[in-house]
């Protein structure tokens, strides 16, 4: 693991050096590891206690079956309240605004954390998120002092016989009451200049930082803003693919691609930046990634997601963390964008009542 970002680019040599000698490797990179693998890298102070990065080896995967969320769930949890206000929220969304103005940013995905009180078991409290969330990148990180529940539905990349592919997200509407409302918002969401803009400009950062790791001509945008549908929420996906250069390691990956763009916006230097002046504190798991790196000669090399819809219980300081957030651009509206959080933040609903040891919700709650 890794404290300091100075050592963030040896704990990925010894990964990959650990998987050409057979091993498996799983863990995650907070997003404050950003500045370990990049001088200009602006990110807060890491979360206390909490690695930058952390890795475990293991001879091969054990296969389990499917578990759904018991009835005795095995932890308390309190209230669910934002870090941000509505308020708050427009006035850092104001902010961007005026840098969007001043041609420093085109799109700056900002975020605020949603906190409760938290004892007990975090097992059950991620299966009460994977079944909420019916995502695909879903994993459970036991490290000791903190718990990493997450159920993301982003893929950061893969890298499989060669070839690298990303799949950012950008576009977000919520789910509909019934199936002809959805249709509609459906409609309204791959219709949206606006959506659809915030997701061709992830595409184009990407594309770019790709290039870095891509033989000549080897970039190709395989699909341009899919609607994908959750239990919560819709969402625009695009995929990008490139043909890796046969030098290129792991730590070149990261180098190049991390923090995703999806989470940081355009450019993404400068946007960070922004990032850190307006949020009050570090990101941590959340924003950053996790996943697995398989030994090499494995068809499926390695596959990280983008760790949104990612809880982390401090065990501790008995509370867990949940981050969410959008991209904000020009024509970006303050109510709509701290709707669309909220939206991102329904997961949480389901997880307070399948515990039924929580008193009731107040205006602060994640479904307000």
């Amino acid at each position: 693991m890794a404290t300091r970002p100075d050592d963030v680019p040896a704990v990925l040599a010894e990964v990959e050096a650990a998987s050409h000698r057979g091993w498996w490797a799983f863990g995650f990179l907070s997003y404050e590891a950003a500045a370990g693998l990049g001088p200009a890298m602006p990110a807060h102070d890491p979360v206390e206690g909490l690695p930058l990065a952390w890795f475990g080896l293991a001879a091969a995967p054990e296969r389990v079956e499917v578990q759904e969320p018991a009835e005795a769930v095995g932890y308390q949890l309190g209230e669910w309240r934002y870090d941000w206000s509505p308020a708050e929220h427009a006035l850092a969304v104001d902010t961007v605004r005026r840098h969007i103005a001043a041609g420093e940013t085109y799109q700056c995905n900002l975020t605020t954390r949603v906190r409760a009180q938290f004892d007990g078991d975090a097992v059950p409290l991620y299966a009460h998120l994977v079944n909420g969330q019916a995502a695909s990148y879903n994993a459970y990180l036991d490290i000791g002092p903190f718990a990493i529940a997450s159920a993301s539905p982003e893929l950061f990349f893969e890298i499989r016989s060669g070839r690298l592919s990303m799949r950012p997200m950008k576009g977000t509407a919520p789910r509909g009451r019934s199936p002809a409302e959805d249709r509609r918002i459906l409609a309204r969401l791959r219709g949206s200049e606006k959506e659809r803009a915030e997701n061709i400009m992830i595409v184009d950062l990407i594309r770019n930082d790709m290039a870095r790791l891509a033989v000549p001509g080897g970039v190709s945008v395989t699909a341009l803003c899919s609607a994908e549908q959750y239990p919560t929420v819709h969402q625009l996906t695009s995929e990008v693919t490139a043909r890796l250069r046969p030098e290129v390691g792991l730590t070149e990956v990261f180098r190049a691609l991390f923090p995703c763009g999806s989470v940081t916006g355009a450019p993404k230097l400068r946007t960070m930046e922004i990032i850190r002046d307006l949020e009050p504190g570090p990101r941590g798991v959340y924003c950053g990634t996790i996943g697995v790196v398989a030994p090499a000669g494995s068809s499926v090399r390695a596959r990280f997601s983008v760790a949104i819809r990612t809880a982390v219980a401090d065990r501790s300081a008995h509370y867990v963390t949940y981050g969410t957030g959008g991209g904000i651009t020009w024509d970006s509206d303050p109510g709509a964008e701290y709707a669309e959080l909220q939206a991102k933040a329904a997961i949480l609903i389901g997880v307070r009542r399948s515990n039924s040891g929580t008193r009731g919700a107040d205006h602060n709650r994640a479904s307000a």
